[in-house]
């Protein structure tokens, strides 16, 4: 008996032994490294605490479940004060550090600023919110890959939504900067080309806060609705427009305006107000009920659209840690091009021309349920709509 449970023993040492430097050698590659830079401070600190919270989720849950490809998976984070200057200072002291793998950044100024210094800083960098074409035409880099829709990508949505959207005469208001003024064209040149007008074109300063000589320009302009692209001055020109009148007498259709941090923060103003969505509850796939049921289990509500959205690229990027099987940018940036990757909209495909995620559009509208007033999705456009790669990006 005592030979039989030596021998024993012994097998279960060596079977140890063997198993022993696989357990070590997963112990000890190279943690995943990631720079997280978005606004906690400025304009677009309101949105940041959600791109902030829907990243930090996707990371405890990940290094809950073992880390990425044997890997733990360290943050850093970095203050990016919504503006293009303080966003590029951020993410490179934390590249210089070793945390290159960039996430976060909100506003396309700040992301452009970012994407032209990946290779000096050996980074690579996952857009989630900033939609800019310019970051995937003239200015596309094959350390940046966007993991959310594009100007392009919303443009050709808006094209067939406007078809049905009620009224001829149009006025925009849009924040006075490079995605707003983007989103301004890309709404004319939609409505025109249905035959209908844009009789008044406005643009607000970034960090505006007084919207009244705007509010009483478009009230003088009695058009049908008026189209609003202005992420960071949204609260206070909602809250504004409600206390003058302006609306829900002349509606709003929003571009990134029905944004959970903006309904929240403006009471019953927005009921009824669609606009396009990156991401809601709504979207009906595994990895997404997945994702809703296990925030929610957590946090005791649902996820905002902006943490789906962050929490989707960080999905792709740990994927692309895995393709990779390492964690240097470059090395993770070229796995997951012209890929197929698992994402909240199921499995979509990195374009190899440009690094754009191709996904799925939505259409939403304020709506109250479950008693909390949130963008809930009408209208959903394939993602095959895209406009293919522009021949600007040269990769």
């Amino acid at each position: 008996m005592l030979k039989k449970l030596n021998f024993s023993l012994g097998l279960a040492c060596v079977a140890f032994a063997a198993l022993a430097p696989l357990h070590t050698a997963a112990q000890t590659k190279p943690p995943v490294k990631i720079g997280l830079v978005s606004s906690k401070s400025g304009a677009f600190s309101s949105m940041g605490v959600d791109v902030i919270s829907g990243i930090k989720f996707a990371v405890e849950e990940a290094n809950a479940k073992g880390g990425v490809d044997g890997r733990q998976i360290l943050l850093a984070e970095g203050d990016d004060e919504s503006n293009p200057e303080a966003g590029r200072r951020a993410a490179e002291k934390l590249a210089r550090d070793g945390h290159n793998l960039i996430i976060g950044p909100i506003t396309s100024a700040v992301s452009l600023a970012i994407s032209q210094n990946l290779t000096r800083w050996d980074a690579a960098f996952f857009g989630t919110i900033s939609k800019a074409d310019k970051l995937t035409t003239e200015s596309c880099n094959t350390r940046f890959i966007r993991t959310n829709h594009s100007d392009a990508m919303d443009l050709a949505m808006i094209n067939q939504w406007v078809k049905n959207v009620p009224g001829n005469n149009f006025a925009i208001l849009a924040a006075d900067y490079v995605w707003g003024q983007d989103s301004a064209k890309s709404f004319e040149a939609a409505v025109t080309a249905q035959g209908k007008k844009v009789s008044l074109k406005l643009f607000a300063p970034l960090g505006t806060k007084d919207y009244a000589p705007f509010i009483q320009q478009l009230k003088a302009a009695n058009v049908d609705a008026i189209w609003f692209a202005d992420v960071s001055g949204g609260i206070a020109f909602v809250k504004q427009a409600a206390d003058f009148g302006l609306i829900p007498k002349t509606p709003l259709i929003g571009h990134a305006l029905v944004s959970n941090f903006l309904i929240n923060a403006t009471g019953k103003a927005m009921e009824g107000v669609p606009g396009n969505v990156g991401y809601t509850p709504d979207v009906d796939s595994p990895a997404s009920k997945a994702f809703v049921a296990a925030f929610k289990a957590k946090n005791k509500r649902l996820p905002s659209d902006t943490e789906g959205q962050a929490y989707n690229g960080m999905m792709v990027l740990l994927q692309g840690v895995k393709l990779a099987n390492s964690v240097q940018p470059e090395a993770v940036t070229k796995a997951l091009r012209g890929t197929q990757v698992d994402t909240l909209y199921g499995k979509m495909t990195v374009r190899a021309a440009d690094n754009q995620l191709l996904i799925p559009n939505y259409v939403a509208r304020v709506k109250m349920v479950d008693g909390v007033l949130r963008p809930v999705i009408e209208q959903t456009y394939p993602e095959t709509i895209a406009p293919p790669a522009s021949p600007l990006c040269k990769m």
